[in-house]
């Protein structure tokens, strides 16, 4: 089984890679604490070994000017990797979960979810105890020129539970698939859930199409996150509406190194220096959300053609 030959392979990577064996060796003195955000329970880490894709350039320049890190010929000689239809999944030498995997496209293609929704619930089942997820090219991808998904183990991210224990307003179904959205303000998190992939598809790609593109983009802004349960998918869908927050680019104290992806959007805030670790509360991951995420009234008058 798959799994089997991903979890033989992270252990052979820790014991032939030192800076993997490193990093996942310092996870286990990253500082964490809890806020809690109205009634939602998040989490922020302070793991410097992140910086790396927190701060990355990610404009056209400077993606022109650097070699592909997720192309086979650009990557470590100690990276190795499974395969999987067109993708190899490989571990992620800069982790944030205990077991955190890397999975991008053979071949190098822009990063862009468009009839890849199936592959990634595909993911998910063959990879049931991990959560996947997928970053767009504006909101959180270090690498937006290569279309790459990434998982981590199951039981980290809050919105796990949070989908299961905060109701949701119902905004559409087809066939087995359903549609709502939660009542997590301000992530205001869209969620799937289905018990087969054809229906879930097709109910993605009906949300797609209704959503804006903004000029010079690829894609409509937003995080996802999958998970199979053994009975049906979940697919988390977090509309954005803005990339990086204000305080990514503020000057002297108001500067705050972070910059949220599906991880952070998840429920853990990843902080890569510690006076921001030491600073984020309620109030700071409330404005973060509230500043990139897209507005239940904005999202509530995308989705009206869908509503019953």
């Amino acid at each position: 089984m798959m799994k089997e030959q991903v979890e033989k392979l992270i252990q052979e990577q820790l014991i032939e890679w030192p800076l993997v064996s490193q990093n996942f060796a310092a996870l286990g003195k990253v500082q964490s604490k809890d806020i809690t955000v109205g009634h939602v329970e998040y989490r922020a880490q302070f793991n410097p070994a992140r910086i790396v894709s927190s701060a990355a350039k990610v404009d056209t320049k400077s993606i022109q000017e650097r070699k592909c890190f997720l192309c086979a010929q650009n990557r470590p000689k100690e990276q190795k990797g499974v395969r999987y239809k067109q993708y190899e999944i490989l571990i992620n030498p800069f982790p944030i979960f205990p077991r955190h995997l890397t999975i991008p496209d053979i071949n190098h293609v822009d990063q862009k979810i468009s009839n890849r929704i199936a592959d990634m619930l595909d993911l998910a089942r063959e990879l049931d105890d991990y959560v996947i997820f997928y970053n767009g090219p504006k909101c959180g991808a270090s690498a937006p020129d290569h279309m790459h998904f990434q998982a981590g183990n199951k039981g980290f991210m809050g919105i796990e539970t949070d989908v299961k224990s905060h109701t949701g307003q119902l905004i559409f179904k087809y066939k087995d698939a359903s549609l709502h959205l939660l009542d997590d303000a301000p992530r205001n998190a869209l969620v799937f859930t289905s018990k087969n992939i054809p229906d879930l598809t097709n109910s993605f790609e009906l949300l797609y199409k209704l959503l804006p593109i903004h000029a010079g983009e690829v894609e409509p802004m937003m995080n996802l996150l999958a998970w199979y349960d053994g009975l049906e998918w979940v697919l988390v869908v977090l509309l954005r509406s803005k990339h990086r927050p204000s305080c990514y680019f503020a000057e002297g104290e108001e500067k705050m190194t972070i910059s949220p992806a599906s991880v952070d959007l998840g429920g853990v805030f990843i902080t890569p220096i510690e006076s921001d670790f030491k600073r984020i509360d309620s109030r700071v991951i409330q404005d973060i959300l509230s500043e990139v995420s897209m507005s239940k009234s904005e999202i509530l008058e995308l989705l009206s053609p869908l509503k019953q």
